[in-house]
């Protein structure tokens, strides 16, 4: 996009580093500024308006513009703008969440730690484990295994247990305490005449073996999502997750179920844990949790993980861990109003109802010869792109298709070449036409561009 003296976008690009972009484009380029936001929409600062296809970033479930959180929000900057929750002190809207979210837990939890990010409390959740085990007199046990391709934040060790390469190129990354094991990408990763059971089999005997060569009595934690996100919206085949929980057993290995996308409705359940019947120890929950209207996250913890850190504590005399905004009043508020409407709303039983026609306008997309496999589960699915058989550098036509799609007012987001689709929870059927017809024009006119 051309890039005028002085105007946001000219501004934007000298003063701001943009995540997860070429920082040199950028420089070039300049980036898309997005100026009001309703319902599925967005709209630009010329006017031109987009179906927010990411529900910003995974995450903004009852849509842009909902009242209710603006006003939730101006009540508590009134009555209490801010306060932390150190040294003894707390405050209303912190405990009114921590008491809704071990309700909403699908399996018994016993204690909540607030955050800012699903990367903080990820990575939380790994300095917590780590006190765990020395509380429990086990400090070899500190070894972290997540999966390739999973992603998992951005902070050291968040980034560490994410499985992309990018996250850790020219960042020394990832630290040695952390490990991974086999993607459950089927199509990808299958053995020639594998069977997608026999592929589910093999991903938690690759996990078995890889645990015993480091040794059962050093690894401390498993993590992942129950849907992988940013790694391409990657499904688990039938029968994954029941072979691999029981390993995670056998080696009395903590289980982390990242729910940073999956939860509060994205899956068809009100957490993936419901939907793939997983038994997490830890939880970790962020995004959907306050539809992005403020920065908040937290972590569930059980309390087999809880009692051992109190006793360290006591032990110590104070838990040397937090953040000035943990359980901020205001985010809080927030967060607790935007779990009201996804409850009074049925915005779960919306998802089900509704996802039946988003994945049959997902599946048909591989109709374009583009198209090599759409995969998805709820309102969660991406479609991935056949650059081989075009002689493309991986994300090179997922990053083509990107633009065309934007051109033709749907925000998507490209994972190389998985195009995602991932709308706010409150979408309704005429929107996912409206939202697929414009993918499969767009592929269309890509295809006949060729």
């Amino acid at each position: 996009m051309a890039q005028l003296p002085n105007s946001l976008e000219a501004r934007d690009s000298a003063v701001q580093l943009h995540s997860y972009a070429d920082a040199r484009r950028q420089e070039e380029t300049g980036a898309l500024v997005i100026d009001k936001g309703e319902g599925i929409y967005v709209e630009d600062i010329n006017g031109k308006r987009y179906i927010e296809g990411m529900a910003g970033l995974w995450s903004v479930a009852v849509g842009f513009g909902e009242k209710r959180l603006v006003e939730a929000a101006t009540r508590q900057i009134e009555k209490l703008p801010y306060y932390h929750t150190f040294t003894y002190k707390t405050h209303g809207p912190s405990i009114e969440l921590a008491e809704k979210l071990i309700e909403m837990a699908p399996v018994p939890m016993s204690k909540v730690y607030f955050t800012n990010s699903g990367s903080e409390a990820n990575d939380t959740a790994v300095k917590l484990i780590w006190y765990r085990s020395n509380a429990l007199g086990q400090p070899e046990r500190k070894k972290i295994i997540s999966r390739v391709r999973g992603y998992h934040g951005v902070t050291v060790a968040s980034a560490s247990l994410t499985g992309l390469p990018n996250n850790h190129r020219s960042f020394d990354l990832p630290i040695p305490q952390v490990l991974h094991t086999t993607c459950p990408h089927y199509r990808t990763m299958k053995r020639d005449g594998e069977s997608e059971a026999d592929f589910a089999k093999r991903c938690a005997r690759d996990l078995e073996d890889l645990i015993l060569a480091e040794g059962p009595e050093t690894i401390a934690a498993f993590f992942a999502e129950p849907v992988m996100g940013a790694g391409g919206v990657v499904v688990p085949p039938d029968g994954y997750w029941e072979a691999v929980q029981p390993i995670l057993k056998k080696y009395g290995i903590l289980f982390v179920a990242d729910e940073v996308i999956c939860g509060f409705g994205r899956t068809g359940n009100m957490f993936g844990t419901e939907t793939y019947s997983l038994q997490p120890d830890i939880m970790t929950l962020s995004k959907a949790l306050s539809s992005s209207y403020q920065p908040i996250s937290a972590l569930l913890i059980n309390d087999d993980v809880y009692q051992p850190i109190a006793d360290e504590s006591h032990k110590i005399g104070v838990l040397g861990h937090g953040y000035t905004g943990s359980g901020h009043p205001v985010a809080a508020a927030v967060a607790l109003e935007n779990l009201k409407i996804i409850e009074e709303r049925d915005l779960v039983g919306h998802v089900k109802a509704i996802a039946p026609t988003f994945q049959k306008r997902l599946a048909a997309l591989a109709d374009n010869p583009l198209v090599i496999e759409t995969r998805g589960i709820g309102l969660i699915g991406a479609a991935e792109l056949h650059h081989e058989a075009l002689a493309e550098t991986p994300g090179a036509l997922g990053a083509r298709t990107n633009a065309v799609f934007h051109e033709n007012g749907l925000i998507s987001r490209n994972m190389l070449d998985a195009m995602a689709f991932c709308p706010p929870l409150i979408i309704t059927e005429a929107q996912v036409h409206e939202m697929f017809d414009i993918a499969e024009a767009s592929l269309k006119s890509i295809r006949e561009s060729l």
